[in-house]
Order: C-alpha cells, then structure tokens, then sequence
C-alpha cells in the first residue's frame, strides 16, 4: 500500500473510533430517564444515537420512548444527564484494541495529533486521562470549542489553522458519515474503522479513502518517522 508521504498530522473522532463509550452514555441516559420517570432504553439503541452531540442524541432518546418534551424540560433533562454522564463516563468506556499503541507509535515519529469530536468539551480532560491517552494530543477541540460541529468542516478547518497545514497535509479518522462528510467537505484525506457505531449503516457507504477493521492497520498508511513537509 502507497504511504501518504504528505501527511503532517492527524486528527481523530473519539466515540465509536477511539473510545467504546456506548455503555456510560446508556448508563447515563437510563438513569436520566429513571429520574424522569419516563421509559427506558437500551444500549443497543443508544449505540444507533451517537455521533452528532448530546443535544441531538437527547432528541433520539425522547423520540425513541415517543416523548416530544417542551424545551424547559429538554434541558431539564439535558442538566440530569451530564450530571450522571460526569460521575460515569469512565465506568465502562474502554479504548478500543491496538489504539493506545498506535496513538504511542504515531506521537514518538512526530505526527501531532489532534482530537475532533462532537461530544461536550467539558467531558474530555477527565476522560482523556483517565484513558491514559491525553498526553498524546496538542490539540483537542469538542462540542462548545467550534461554531459548527461534524459533519461541518469548520473542526478540521480549525485543525489546519492551529497546526498551519494544507488540506492534503491532514488525515482525518472516524467510524461515522458525520467524521467521513466533515474530513470531504475539508478535502482533506480519510479513513474510516468499520467497527464503530454509524447509525446501524455500513461506514463503506459513506466511500472513505481508506477502510479499516483494525486501528492498527493506520500504522500502513504513514511513513515513520513522519516526512519532511514539502510545502
């Protein structure tokens, strides 16, 4: 496989790429709703909800269990459930294989790295180190540090700026057609996992430059140490 000589940095989706998160954001909207006294749902169901930011994930809850809350109660609920996802985020959330080896592998061959993700910016220096992977990022940007989320460009937008790249300089990995839109919509290269969460839809749908079973397997695409820029 050709090595994408070009490429100066990389940035990452967290949820469903990274991080198997599905377990503490059910844990979080189950006990949301309890406190509600309104039905529940099910892992599996909140797996098919994540991607586009808790607002949105919310939105599919109360649809879900066939609520249309007004929205003094939406952020009553919004409030409850960032109140439990605070305590739980890190119960069951595990990273998923080969990732803390490859993020080592590409930060010792100088590759900055970055973190895009749809999820509350508030959650994430916690979670990061409890993960063991914080170190890893000079740059991470969540729901709340950009004026648009995937799969708006202006993320990967923010990327290039801070790290003073062209398009083709940057690689972009995610599991969703959010991740996939976002990283086109900034010509910028992708690469998509097949084991992350997509809504229930093949990632291939989306056409990705790359698709992956293994996080590893990103390791193929890169020279190490990184290339000399050429621009």
């Amino acid at each position: 496989m050709a090595k994408l000589n070009d490429i100066q940095a990389i940035a990452f989706d967290l949820d469903g790429t990274l991080v198997d998160s599905v377990p503490d954001l059910a844990l979080a909207a189950q006990k949301m709703l309890a406190d509600l006294e309104l039905p529940t749902v099910t892992n599996e169901q909140v797996k098919n909800m994540v991607g586009n930011g808790i607002d949105v994930m919310l939105e599919r809850v109360f649809n879900v269990i066939g609520r249309n809350p007004s929205k003094e109660d939406f952020n009553k609920a919004k409030q409850l459930f960032n109140h439990h996802y605070d305590k739980v985020m890190d119960e069951q959330t595990t990273l998923f294989p080969h990732v803390k080896e490859t993020l080592k592998t590409l930060y010792e061959n100088h590759y900055p790295l970055a973190l895009v993700t749809n999820k509350p910016a508030q959650f994430l220096p916690a979670l990061l180190t409890s993960l063991g992977i914080k170190e890893y990022f000079s740059l991470v940007l969540g729901g709340g540090d950009v004026i648009k989320l995937k799969p708006h460009p202006a993320p990967l937008y923010q990327v290039m700026a801070t790290f003073g790249l062209f398009s083709d300089q940057l690689l972009f990995v995610g599991d969703s057609k959010n991740d996939i839109t976002a990283a086109k919509n900034a010509n910028c290269s992708t690469v998509a996992l097949s084991y992350g969460y997509n809504y229930g839809v093949s990632i291939a749908s989306s056409k990705p430059d790359f698709l992956f079973d293994d996080f590893k397997d990103i390791l193929t695409l890169l020279p190490q140490p990184k290339a000399d820029a050429k621009k």
